[in-house]
């Protein structure tokens, strides 16, 4: 597999560069280019093809949701929110906007390169401390969510995996075995067509695949 192209979007300077830096010492990865805002991000991107963008959210010109909402209706690369804010409707307006993943500024590079790869193989992400906005404002399915497909077990299971909950806590709660609901969650991710059970919550949530 060939290297993770990477844009890496942030009015701050010591952000892009350093972020720079830290990718480029790991063969995985390419950064493209930078950008000190969510218009130069989209320029570049329309030259250069990229798999991912880190996008900060707060930039002049053009801010990271606006880039976003271009980002995925021109299919220019899927958008890493890497920002310092964890606010619900930045979060909620992000996610519906097309974003794959939303990250607080707190995360080492190890973790920051394994998140990149994550997005890049398809894997939604949501930083732990921005999905407990969600859960604060309540656990409930986003307006596309289309629940009318599932049965009334199957949106408890899918429900519980939005909770957070694993399949032993998902076991004791509705009374049915482990393998049970591991089976239901399969073919959840099947109907949907979704891979990891973090993509299902996130869909749930925000609507988004």
């Amino acid at each position: 597999m060939g290297k993770i192209r990477v844009i890496v979007a942030d009015d701050s300077a010591f952000v892009r560069e350093g972020m720079k830096v830290i990718l480029e010492l790991d063969e995985q990865f390419e950064v493209i280019g930078t950008a000190e805002n969510g218009k130069e991000a989209v320029e570049l991107a329309r030259k250069e093809p990229c798999d991912v963008v880190v996008m900060d959210i707060q930039m002049p010109v053009m801010d990271g949701i606006a880039a976003t909402e271009i980002f995925s209706r021109e299919n220019l690369g899927k958008v890493l929110i890497l920002t310092t804010f964890d606010d619900y409707d930045l979060v909620h307006k992000a996610m519906k906007c097309g974003a794959k993943g939303y990250l607080i500024k707190n995360h080492t590079p190890d973790q920051l390169k394994q998140m990149i790869i994550s997005i890049q193989n398809g894997v939604n992400i949501i930083d732990d401390q921005v999905y407990d906005k969600f859960v604060d404002v309540g656990i409930r399915p986003n307006d596309n969510f289309d629940s009318t497909q599932y049965t009334a077990r199957e949106m408890e299971i899918v429900e519980a995996v939005a909770e957070g909950l694993s399949n032993k806590e998902i076991a004791a709660k509705l009374f049915i075995s482990e393998g049970t609901v591991k089976n239901y969650i399969s073919a959840i991710l099947d109907k949907e067509g979704l891979s990891h059970r973090t993509q299902l919550a996130v869909y749930y949530l925000t609507g988004r695949k």
